[in-house]
């Protein structure tokens, strides 16, 4: 069967290799879809501190079950599915502690272990997720993401009825601002510098949007929200501009999140979030709740997948992919990979 390998920063070959089979916890999936998203962008250019060459990248995937170890009970040959890419120790305290998501020797799949990206896949039966008949591959390979802004908004406690500002209309941005209505919040604002990126935001769902080029945070805040503000602020953004807007311009007392991932050493204002009792959270991956969690808002609706799908190359053109994400940088939000070109 075919493998892809990136074997350097921008360079990427293909191998043939024996076809695996499942041990007895184990399950053999063809794989369908695979997602690019921005930590493969940061392999891709060299700039992942965690990722060794060569890697088999593929952490956001889909697939159909062909095989099943002797010891899997609760999976079928047939079943759509997804996987969950984390690979823990479960032996350290936050594994012990129900919190794997944070384990101390944590690996993820197309980083730090073989990731997805090949004809077919091997997986442990804890790891694969079943996906309702009438969700596509394409929205299965998406699930990781989803599942990513799940878990964010649990890390502020009930949401329902908060009024909530995410910076950042990427992909994960987007995402959440869904997630956020799905799981009963009053209000959303989005904010962003691309107004293309926002116009989508709005026909996703988000009640406000703001291009903060034209708009100041605090203004549209108020102008949003009101004298109260916002109950919660995430910044999806991941800059210094950003995570200081949110400390700059919350409500006293109130909440920050950070989804984003900090390219460099960030600069922040702790003076202000000291002085305005701010509380600074972070949010990191997803357990298995988030992506049932995930999958169910899916399934009845609430939050939409296939906007966000930019572009689908195959799997033999896996470097154009990248290709073209650096050439649309602005107007590309969600970018797969199409291993089997059944939907």
């Amino acid at each position: 069967m075919k493998q892809q390998i990136m074997t350097a920063p921008g360079e990427i070959v293909f191998r043939d290799i024996p076809m695996p089979e499942p041990a007895a916890d184990e399950v053999l999936i063809k794989i369908k879809k695979i997602g690019v998203c921005g930590s493969d962008i940061h392999v891709y250019h060299g700039k992942h501190p965690f990722t060794q060459y060569p890697v088999t990248q593929g952490h956001e995937v889909s697939g159909c079950i062909v095989a099943v170890g002797a010891e899997v009970r609760d999976l079928k040959a047939g079943q759509k599915v997804t996987v969950e890419p984390q690979v823990y120790c479960g032996k350290c305290y936050p594994c012990t502690h129900g919190k794997y998501n944070l384990c101390e020797e944590l690996k993820v799949m197309g980083f730090q272990t073989t990731g997805a990206a090949s004809e077919f896949f091997v997986a442990k039966a804890s790891k694969v997720t079943p996906l309702p008949d009438n969700m596509t591959y394409s929205e299965g390979a998406m699930i990781e993401p989803l599942a990513v802004t799940v878990h964010a908004l649990k890390q502020a406690g009930d949401v329902s009825g908060k009024k909530i500002a995410i910076l950042g209309a990427g992909p994960i941005g987007i995402l959440l601002a869904q997630s956020a209505r799905a799981m009963g919040a009053d209000k959303v604002l989005i904010t962003d510098i691309s107004d293309y990126r926002l116009a989508l935001a709005q026909s996703c769902g988000a009640d406000y949007i703001v291009n903060t080029r034209d708009t100041d945070f605090g203004a549209a805040l108020l102008q949003c929200f009101g004298p109260d503000k916002a109950d919660i602020i995430y910044d999806c953004a991941g800059n210094d501009v950003t995570i200081n807007q949110a400390i700059h311009e919350a409500r006293k007392g109130s909440q920050i999140i950070l989804v984003a991932v900090f390219a460099k050493m960030a600069s922040v204002d702790l003076a202000v979030l000291n002085d305005h009792e701010l509380d600074l959270n972070t949010s990191m991956m997803y357990r298995h709740e988030d992506y049932v969690d995930a999958i169910r808002c899916v399934s009845e609706g609430k939050v939409q997948l296939k906007p966000l799908i930019s572009k689908i190359f195959g799997f033999d053109d896996y470097l154009d992919a990248y290709k073209y994400i650096d050439a649309n940088r602005e107007t590309t939000m969600k970018v797969l990979i199409s291993v089997d070109a059944e939907e």
